[in-house]
């Protein structure tokens, strides 16, 4: 089955370049596209749709704000933020709104077609080192590093969880933190799904949101 892909931007030529990469492609599928966030919304009450490619910057609604109303509706499609360099304060906000990762408008194709299949796939959010790149530019939005953490959940985890928590939230994808902690992959990805169970959190970006808004890690990815 197709992965059914939604392109929302409010630039023609830029919705026409990625549903040409996306159309040659047999597992997927664009089967709607939107100007705004607000006709994305409303395409998705009518549009079955698993993976959302949402620009942020956009006239009537932006996509930080819609990445907020359709990840908080039932089962939502997963989205990732497209952004530029220049923009990363709105893919900040856009993966505290929800979105599974960003992606820069100029990524290569091979790249934006691996990121689609990913979060499809419900595995790693796309880059996370990259992800982390984002944070450690952004640290002033997060608090110091003289900072507790203040996240009450986190003091469920266990000492190993912990660990996972704080390589996860540098950038480790599940095969660094086994080879690291010296465990299987399937432990980590084990490990992984509860910390997300036990903290409410949906996928690994929101981890490294988590981790820097407490203070679990500092702005330039060191752990506590």
């Amino acid at each position: 089955m197709s992965i059914r892909v939604m392109l929302v931007d409010d630039q023609v030529l830029l919705r026409t370049g990625f549903r040409m990469v996306l159309a040659a492609q047999p597992d997927m599928e664009v089967v709607a596209e939107a100007g705004d966030g607000a006709e994305a919304i409303e395409n998705l009450r009518s549009t079955a749709v698993d993976v959302v490619l949402m620009d942020v910057r956009m006239p009537r609604l932006d996509g930080v704000e819609a990445t907020r109303r359709i990840c908080a509706a039932p089962n939502p499609p997963k989205v990732l933020i497209l952004t530029t360099f220049d923009l990363d304060e709105y893919a900040f906000s856009g993966l505290k709104a929800g979105a599974s990762g960003f992606m820069l408008k100029d990524v290569p194709p091979g790249e934006l077609l691996g990121a689609i299949r990913s979060v499809h796939s419900g595995d790693a959010v796309v880059a996370p080192s990259t992800t982390r790149r984002l944070l450690d530019r952004f640290s002033p939005m997060l608090p110091s590093s003289g900072a507790e953490p203040q996240h009450k959940e986190l003091e469920r985890l266990t000492e190993r969880e912990r660990e996972v928590t704080l390589l996860v939230a540098q950038g480790l994808s599940n095969g660094e933190i086994a080879a690291r902690l010296v465990l299987s992959e399937a432990t980590v990805k084990t490990h992984v799904g509860r910390i997300l169970t036990k903290l409410g959190l949906r996928d690994r970006v929101q981890v490294v949101v988590l981790a820097y808004e407490t203070g679990l890690v500092r702005a330039g990815g060191g752990g506590r």
